[in-house]
């Protein structure tokens, strides 16, 4: 049988994506390749460039790769642009899942595996935050997820889907091997963009908000490396697999670092001084969240392998200078790959 992963030119997407290479699983990527790349998908892997609430597609093409199993990744993600455009966020990432989802009931797909977000908590009264502690999101883009989790665990009430859900915190960091990390132009992620600011290739970084109720003034986040993210997942397929029930899940470390602290971090590891400037606060950004994550690690039996900030910041920069290697030019490198 063969997965589909959705959103597997992105990011997350497509470190998920070698890690089932890796474990000999058949597999299908579909992506808009709004924020995605060809080259980030490994060759041999079919890649079909589509919505992924077309349901006049979608339901042909997992006939044809026999798809049992969907990780959904597709969606959009950052949060001050949820705030501004709420309804674009909506549809991106509720509309086309509720579609998916109701694909994938009628299709006949056995497991699915749900990309969500630590953002569903808002500003938690009690940190770290559990999974059963209140959803109440700040921003457009946790709604929009959090939706998607309703709905998602109404239709295993009804169709039998079963399903695990994972809620991210802050992800980072690149493959160890190199294959893939993140490429997005203008991205936001903090660590990107602090190492893209040790490389020289932004003039400054700007801290949103230095007066939160935090020991220096700065958000405070858990850092969770993309491939520690991407075994969750595989831990998740397989727990499915042995007939595990439908859960919710968190996805972190469970401890948190500022703002600061990482800026300082990023400027160690890369043995280079910055420019940092002080900015605003910015809509939907709570003060302070870290996961509580002992039910990821008792259900899936999840061991993470690389729960070390530095760690995180150093495979960031590595891949970073891969993709400014000679004769690659900063605005081809997106198009074409590193080298």
């Amino acid at each position: 049988m063969t997965v589909l992963v959705t959103g597997g030119a992105g990011y997350i997407g497509s470190h998920m994506v070698h890690a089932l290479l890796d474990g000999g699983e058949s597999v299908v990527v579909l992506d808009n390749l709004s924020t995605g790349f060809t080259w980030a998908v490994p060759q041999g892997v079919p890649l079909i460039v589509a919505e992924s609430g077309d349901q006049s597609r979608i339901p042909a093409l997992i006939a044809e790769h026999a798809i049992d199993t969907i990780i959904h990744f597709a969606a959009s993600l950052v949060v001050p642009d949820s705030v501004r455009d709420p309804l674009g966020y909506y549809r991106n990432n509720t509309v086309n899942s509720r579609a998916l989802i109701e694909t994938a009931v009628k299709s006949g797909v056995r497991y699915f595996i749900f990309s969500s977000t630590a953002a569903v908590y808002g500003n938690p009264e009690r940190v770290p935050v559990h999974e059963e502690d209140p959803t109440v999101p700040m921003s457009p883009y946790g709604s929009s997820k959090l939706m998607t989790e309703i709905m998602l665990r109404d239709a295993d009430v009804a169709h039998a889907l079963p399903h695990v859900i994972l809620r991210y915190f802050n992800v980072a960091g690149a493959d160890p091997l190199g294959r893939s990390g993140q490429s997005t132009k203008g991205a936001t992620h903090l660590i990107k963009v602090a190492v893209e600011t040790a490389l020289g290739l932004r003039p400054k970084l700007e801290v949103f908000g230095t007066d939160y109720p935090t020991p220096d003034g700065t958000c405070i986040r858990d850092y969770i490396h993309v491939s520690d993210l991407v075994r969750a997942h595989s831990d998740a397929l397989s727990y499915l697999r042995r007939g595990g029930a439908s859960v919710t899940l968190n996805c972190g470390y469970g401890r948190g670092f500022s703002v600061l602290e990482v800026i300082e971090t990023v400027k160690r590891v890369a043995d280079v001084n910055f420019r940092v400037e002080r900015a605003g606060r910015r809509p939907g950004d709570p003060a302070r969240i870290v996961a509580g994550c002992g039910r990821v690690r008792a259900i899936l039996k999840w061991q993470p392998r690389f729960d070390n900030l530095q760690t995180i910041v150093a495979h960031t920069l590595d891949w970073e200078e891969k993709l400014l290697a000679p004769g690659v030019r900063r605005s081809d490198r997106m198009a074409s790959g590193p080298t």
